[in-house]
């Protein structure tokens, strides 16, 4: 039998429960509390590990560019990847005209 031969490939073990631990689907929950004028807009999202702050403001339909975002008190730079749960607040700082 010749390597090619797709003989060989039927004792092949490889399954979905040998795939290596960074290709496992854990997701971090992340709060986004948008606040406009006094009034609050909460998203809830689940994203991987290290997923940018400003990926997530964009999948929530959001600018990034023209927000503030805060962690409690803390400002949070738009390029920080997220590693655990949290809930951000995010200050729209641009006017609309």
């Amino acid at each position: 039998m010749h390597r090619g031969s797709s003989k060989d490939a039927a004792g092949d073990p490889r399954t979905s429960d040998n795939l290596p631990l960074s290709a496992s689907s854990r997701t971090i929950p992340v709060v986004l509390e948008i606040t406009r004028g006094g009034a609050v807009e909460r998203h809830r999202l689940r994203v991987a590990p290290g997923t940018l702050v400003r990926a997530v403001l964009r999948s929530s339909g959001h600018a990034p560019e023209g927000s503030a975002v805060l962690d409690g008190e803390t400002p949070v730079p738009l390029d920080a990847p997220i590693e655990r749960a949290v809930t951000l607040t995010v200050v729209p700082t641009f006017s609309g005209g």
